[in-house]
């Protein structure tokens, strides 16, 4: 019964290597998930920073509203003004008022879909 006693104790020590590297490998994975996370959320609060920078109140909480809603729409919308602001197009801060007409001419060239039944 050696033989199987050294067979069980070869498979036991494999299996706790096998162990030891997956439990490495899900640190690992956990380190790098919490630094996107980090890293993200850094870059969320310099995007809210420029916001600020080129937003007034009244923008900023027409934005935050229809982010609710539309989040896809209104980071695209962000993304456009903060390469404005980068660019130095923007003269001053961007009102409520403007930023409907951005709104309006953004969501404007979205091709409506209508389907018809016969």
């Amino acid at each position: 019964m050696s033989d199987l006693d050294e067979i069980r104790r070869k498979r036991m020590a494999e299996l706790e290597r096998q162990q030891a590297m997956n439990a490495d490998q899900n640190q690992q994975q956990a380190q790098q998930h919490m630094q996107q996370q980090q890293m993200q959320q850094e870059m969320e609060a310099q995007k809210k920073q420029i916001l600020i920078q080129i937003l007034t109140p009244e923008a900023r909480n027409r934005l935050s509203n229809l982010k609710l809603t539309k989040p896809e729409f209104v980071q695209q919308i962000e993304l456009q003004l903060i390469q404005s602001a980068q660019a130095g197009s923007l003269r001053g801060k961007v009102t409520d008022e403007q930023l409907k007409v951005l709104l309006k001419n953004v969501s404007g060239q979205k091709r409506d879909i209508n389907i018809t039944r016969k």
